[in-house]
């Protein structure tokens, strides 16, 4: 005679249930952390980069010390990670920050619009701190170390750049144009993973 089988409790599968959902949730909020700045993704690079053009009128002008110091393989940036493009962008708009902000900026530049563009690359890095504060508590998933000590690397080299050229204004033209170029970059990473 077959032994019946005893019947699970239903309680079990409750939890059972409850746990995977809340894993389930778990992750798609942490994929999601940031769409919240889906309005200003729209706007925030195109913004800057008329910023950049208004603050330093001039064309750019050659360094006879180097030629294109400070070279960056773009397609590292290449993800479709929301989460971890928006830790990139957060780096990269700190590195930004950190050299557009110097006491030694040229005197050609215009100054109002410097300010303007330090304040929105500060609102902005603000907004991604919070959202990846909120995503860390609910995510464990790490960060490329490659990809940070790259751009470390980059923007390290560009400050020895402007040291060696005695902060000249063609080596903060150098450093102009790879700004640009990095906001090109941010507008890549966010509009790719917030689609």
């Amino acid at each position: 005679m077959a032994v019946p089988a005893s019947p699970q409790h239903p309680r079990g599968y409750s939890i059972l249930l409850l746990t995977l959902l809340m894993k389930a949730l778990a992750a798609a909020a942490a994929a999601t952390a940031c769409n919240h700045l889906r309005p200003q993704d729209a706007t925030f690079s195109r913004d800057s980069l008329q910023l950049l053009r208004d603050m330093a009128p001039s064309p750019p002008q050659p360094c006879p010390q180097h030629s294109a110091p400070c070279s960056f393989n773009d397609t590292i940036l290449d993800t479709s990670n929301a989460r971890q493009a928006d830790r990139t962008t957060h780096d990269i708009l700190q590195h930004l920050f950190k050299i557009l902000s110097g006491p030694s900026t040229p005197a050609h530049w215009v100054d109002s619009q410097r300010q303007s563009l330090l304040n929105q690359i500060q609102r902005y890095t603000q907004h991604l701190e919070q959202c990846l504060a909120d995503s860390d508590t609910r995510s464990r998933t790490r960060w490329p170390r490659n990809l940070h000590l790259t751009i470390n690397k980059h923007f390290s080299c560009l400050h020895t750049f402007l040291h060696d050229n005695d902060y000249s204004a063609c080596a903060w033209d150098h450093v102009c144009l790879r700004a640009r170029t990095w906001f090109l970059h941010i507008h890549d990473l966010v509009g790719n993973t917030r689609t």
